[in-house]
Order: structure tokens, then C-alpha cells, then sequence
């Protein structure tokens, strides 16, 4: 086969240019049950995700009493938890979505993800042994990963032309949370203790779970947003 050949090949092949197409309105955005049990469930993640990023060092030093040295180490562990399961989460729920469907590909990972994550948390939060505690609540890092891909996922897939729109509201849910944890969760720590700090962060996975089982990824934004006014 020429090139000339191929060349005639490719131009008969349709290509779809996922810039074209209608664009949603934020109305349209901002009424649809999937957008905000979404952005709910990012809250939720975000809380979580950020108690590693500001508190766990301070945690395991000043609380479990590990030296500097010893609280660096550990502290490293989530951040590796959280790497591998990004990367695995993306992988298992495109594997999953072809064997399963959309639903179980998209929703169920995620809504696993985040329940493993609520299970490692709170019993890590309640281990004795600092060493096997650090280990187990970097376990709970690493399922709330797993769920991290099926966010951007799910926002491309609904929003259309209309994801960065979409995908960028859905953000706003984790920085939201993420503020919210950076003051509360010491407030909570110094009059309940850190474990109810940590006890906090795994409600909040359940509840981030659990809005994931109310998401249709099969339910096109662009259908709602063409119906004619009544």
C-alpha cells in the first residue's frame, strides 16, 4: 500500500471533533442531580485528601510522637499510597467500564474507592502503634485515589464542549473541602481529640460514597439542555 493509498483511506474515515457541538448552559449545569452529587462527593474528597497534605506530618510528631526523621519517612507513605492508586484507579475503571458498563466503570470504583478509603481512616486513626498506623491510614490515601480519575472522567463525559465549565464547578467542590479541613480539623483535634478528627474525615468518605450511587453517567446533560421550555 502507497501513501496515496492511505491518504484516500484516512479521508474516508469520519472524524469527530469533540470541539464541535452545542454548549450547556450553567442553568442547565446547575440543575442537574449528577453536577452536585458530584461536586458533593469532591467536598468530601477534598477534606480528606488535604488532612495528608496539612495536618498528617504534625500528626504523626507531635500526637504519635515519631521523631523528625521517623515523621518524614512515614509522612511519604499517603503521597506514594496516593500515586499508585491515581494511577491504578484510572486503569481499573476503564477495565472495569468495558467488561461492566459505564455505571460500574465511572460510579462503582469511585464509590469503592471512597468506601475503602472511610474503613482504612478510621481504624488507623484508632491503632495503637504509631508505625502500623501510619501504614493503615496511608491505605485510606490510596483508595480515596481511586476514586480520583472517575471525577475528571465523568465531568468530561457529561460536560461535552461544556467540560472545562463543568469539570472546573466539580473542582471548586475539593477546595472548598480542602479550606474547610484546614480549619476545622485542628478545632476538632484540640476539644474531641484526633481521633475524632480522623473519624470525621471516614464520615465523609462514607458520604462521598454513598452520592456517587445516585449518578447516571449515562444521562446526557446535552438531552436536558435541548428540551423546549413548557
Amino acid at each position: 500500500m502507497n501513501e496515496a493509498e492511505r491518504k484516500y483511506i484516512r479521508e474516508g474515515i469520519p472524524q469527530r471533533d469533540h470541539a464541535e457541538g452545542p454548549r450547556l448552559s450553567w442553568g442547565t449545569m446547575l440543575a442537574s442531580r449528577d453536577v452536585w452529587a458530584i461536586t458533593l462527593s469532591y467536598f468530601c474528597y477534598g477534606y480528606v485528601a488535604y488532612i495528608f497534605f496539612s495536618w498528617f506530618f504534625i500528626y504523626l510528631t507531635t500526637v504519635r510522637g515519631l521523631n523528625l526523621k521517623a515523621g518524614s519517612y512515614y509522612s511519604m507513605l499517603p503521597f506514594l499510597a496516593m500515586s499508585l492508586g491515581s494511577a491504578a484507579g484510572g486503569w481499573i475503571a476503564d477495565a472495569v467500564s468495558r467488561r461492566f458498563g459505564r455505571w460500574w466503570g465511572r460510579c462503582g470504583v469511585a464509590a469503592l474507592g471512597l468506601a475503602g478509603a472511610a474503613v482504612f481512616v478510621a481504624v488507623g486513626a484508632q491503632v495503637e502503634i504509631a508505625a502500623a498506623a501510619s501504614v493503615i491510614l496511608a491505605g485510606g490515601a490510596g483508595s480515596l485515589y481511586l476514586a480520583q480519575s472517575a471525577y475528571w472522567a465523568l465531568s468530561a463525559d457529561l460536560g461535552g464542549r461544556s467540560s472545562g465549565s463543568l469539570s472546573s464547578f466539580v473542582n471548586m467542590g475539593a477546595q472548598l473541602g480542602s479550606a474547610v479541613t484546614a480549619v476545622l480539623t485542628p478545632v476538632l483535634a484540640h476539644n474531641f481529640g484526633w481521633t475524632a478528627s480522623f473519624l470525621t474525615a471516614a464520615c465523609l468518605c462514607a458520604l462521598g460514597s454513598a452520592a456517587w450511587l445516585v449518578v447516571d453517567p449515562n444521562r446526557s446533560l446535552l438531552r436536558q439542555d435541548s428540551q423546549p421550555m413548557a
